[in-house]
């Protein structure tokens, strides 16, 4: 048990320094970034704001992330450095949602910062390829991350004495090396740190966890007087900054500590106080770390009652319990807390769900064992196999040789023959290839011809019916309408013929909504003022007193022919339309942008998700025109669904009809 929370506790600080570290007075700092961002500044400070501040709600907002994000690409467009620096926070967005494609963008962020020759520069390499082996972790382990952290990325900023990023590295390595139990190398390391930061940077976040972590290192080797001493570093520099969110960190080492201490009385407060700030500030992996923590003193207390139910509720909360091996611990907890307070029956059922889950691990673990042995065993098989070729193959080269004249003679035939026929063989490819090439593209012509064919018609029908029922219906039912409201006023008496008005206000809203249906068939304010305001129009149109629409278009060019306008209309319209009737969504971000002959489509919901494959199992028409649309402006899409939301890319080529 002592063993789980110690591992859970340094992997809980593990992933949060995995991340660059937000400076203490955070109110003041993040007001400052989102001020830059709306300010008059130039680009590039309003990029490297919006990065930030992505950065920043990564984990806590992943909508206004990923918002700041695509801000800051655009901003940083027309500067290389900055361009490149996007890659390393596309990395950080995603590195704990998609960790493969984390790893991509760390490594394209090395490669374009490379070729920029400052601090700035290294220590951004130096991150990323941090954050990089940070990716690669589950996959590979430790070792590689420790080995990237010692001849990749300190290296880089090692030539910068005295920096705060050489101190920062410094004190990351010191958690990873505490993590694996190699104490006495992470006091070095964390000493290395704060022989920097206390000199050149006494009041920065980065001496701050500096302190927590040496605070933490002697905790788990059970040298209270020591860990106190970083403690009391640590409190006076998080005091004058009570709205931090690092204050939940701080009281997490002050609860390691009172545990260190087995003053388990006083941590319970401290850990109250560490839940209130990992609450507050969504650090929801925190708030279980202070939840499993709180169980095990009120076991410990023979509070068996409040235990329990603390511990069901970080087994039902699942941040925690996702990792199986955690899961079997607290299966094995709840099995010994119901035996202890006499619930035998909920004991044996808690017992026989660690038992399976038990098994199954052992199960797995036994197979990997297997595997190594039929590795080894093979291994040692081919070395044998092949001593044994060798010695084969020695004595057949004194025949050999004797045969090499008769067969180079031979060969040289052959070997012409060969390359005749490898000649003839690569020219027919070739040709094949040519007219596989020349049917594909006809096949795609005539796709794109019909495709072309079908919108165009469906869009001359559909101005055609709004034509038909504005002019003709409408104009009918509008002069019925005004033919009533004469007669009336002349022949009725508003109080005594009730029921007639009441119809005639039926008529009159009819004749609304015959109008609302001709503009939402043809929009006349795609063809009055354009593209933006009519998207502007149908967001509002849309937008309900428990829904938010947030548009935002960038640079949409004002003279874009009608047909490509009208089928960007239609695609936004179609996932407008399908966010609202299917994802139950509160929020929905809107942003498009034109980049020379690229118009791109962001919407992204808070809503619950959809299964990307829905076309091909339900009759559905939705997904399938708009893919057509797409197809007909020879873009892509890309759609990402979960039970958090969906987000939905699209990148038209709008000169390549």
């Amino acid at each position: 048990m002592k063993r789980l929370l110690v591992l859970l506790s340094l992997f809980l600080f593990f992933k949060l320094q995995s991340q660059q570290i937000i400076p203490l007075n955070e109110k003041s700092y993040i007001d400052s970034l989102q001020s830059i961002t709306k300010g008059n500044f130039p680009d590039t400070s309003k990029a490297t704001a919006s990065f930030l501040l992505s950065n920043y709600y990564r984990n806590s907002d992943s909508v206004l992330s990923k918002k700041y994000l695509a801000n800051g690409k655009i901003l940083a467009r027309s500067n290389p450095f900055f361009s490149a620096k996007y890659y390393y926070y596309e990395g950080q967005y995603n590195l704990d949602r998609n960790k493969r494609k984390a790893g991509i963008s760390y490594q394209q962020a090395i490669k374009s910062l490379s070729e920029f020759k400052s601090e700035e520069s290294d220590f951004f390499q130096a991150l990323a390829w941090y954050s990089y082996g940070v990716s690669q972790k589950d996959k590979e382990g430790y070792i590689p991350l420790v080995k990237i952290m010692l001849e990749k990325s300190i290296p880089l900023v090692e030539k910068y004495k005295n920096s705060r990023n050489l101190g920062f590295l410094y004190t990351q390595l010191a958690v990873i090396l505490t993590y694996n139990a190699q104490f006495k190398k992470a006091e070095d390391y964390n000493n290395k740190a704060l022989k920097i930061l206390e000199k050149q940077y006494p009041e920065s976040a980065e001496l701050f966890f500096t302190y927590l972590n040496s605070a933490n290192n002697f905790c788990y080797q059970a040298n209270g007087d020591e860990a106190e001493k970083f403690l009391h570093k640590a409190e006076k520099l998080i005091r004058p900054y009570p709205e931090s969110s690092s204050n939940a960190f701080y009281y997490y080492s002050k609860t390691l500590f009172y545990i260190t201490r087995q003053k388990n009385e006083e941590a319970l407060p401290v850990i109250e106080k560490g839940i209130f700030y990992a609450k507050k500030f969504n650090q929801n992996l925190l708030a279980q770390m202070f939840y499993f923590n709180k169980y095990d003193i009120l076991k410990k207390l023979k509070r068996y009652k409040e235990a329990k139910t603390t511990l069901e509720d970080v087994l039902t909360e699942k941040s925690l319990a996702i990792d199986l091996n955690n899961r079997k611990t607290f299966y094995k907890q709840l099995s010994l807390l119901n035996e202890e307070t006499g619930n035998t029956r909920e004991a044996l059922l808690w017992e026989q769900k660690y038992s399976k889950l038990n098994d199954s691990l052992n199960t797995e673990n036994v197979k990997l064992e297997i595997n190594k042995l039929e590795s080894k065993f093979n291994a040692a098989e081919k070395e044998r196999k092949i001593a044994t070729l060798n010695a084969e193959k020695n004595q057949k080269d004194l025949e050999v040789n004797k045969k090499n004249s008769y067969l180079w003679g031979m060969g040289l035939v052959l070997l012409l023959a060969l390359s005749l026929l490898a000649f003839l063989y690569v020219i027919f490819r070739k040709n094949k290839k040519i007219n596989e090439q020349k049917i594909e593209d006809i096949k795609q012509k005539e796709e794109l011809s019909l495709t072309k064919a079908i919108l165009d018609g469906e869009e001359r029908e559909r101005e055609r019916i709004a034509r038909d029922l504005h002019d003709g219906l409408g104009g009918m039912l509008a002069g019925v309408k005004i033919n009533f409201s004469t007669w009336s006023s002349t022949h009725l008496h508003p109080e005594k013929d009730q029921e007639f008005y009441k119809i005639l206000g039926q008529l009159d809203n009819s004749v609304s909504e015959l109008r609302h249906v001709a503009r939402n068939l043809m929009p006349e304010s795609l063809l009055n003022f354009g593209l933006e305001t009519a998207m502007h129009d149908l967001c509002e149109f849309y937008s309900r007193k428990n829904l938010e629409i947030d548009f935002q278009a960038i640079d949409i060019s004002k003279t874009l022919p009608l047909n490509i306008q009208l089928n960007i209309y239609r695609i936004v319209q179609e996932l407008l339309a399908n966010a609202i009737k299917h994802a139950e969504a509160s929020s929905i971000l809107l942003q498009c942008s034109q980049s020379g002959k690229n118009f791109l489509i962001t919407i992204e919901d808070n809503g619950k998700g959809f299964d990307k494959n829905i076309e091909n199992t339900t009759k559905s028409m939705g997904l399938r025109n708009l893919k057509n649309r797409v197809n007909y402006l020879k873009g892509i899409m890309e759609i990402h669904s979960d039970d958090q939301g969906t987000a939905i890319n699209i990148e038209l080529n709008i000169h390549g009809e």
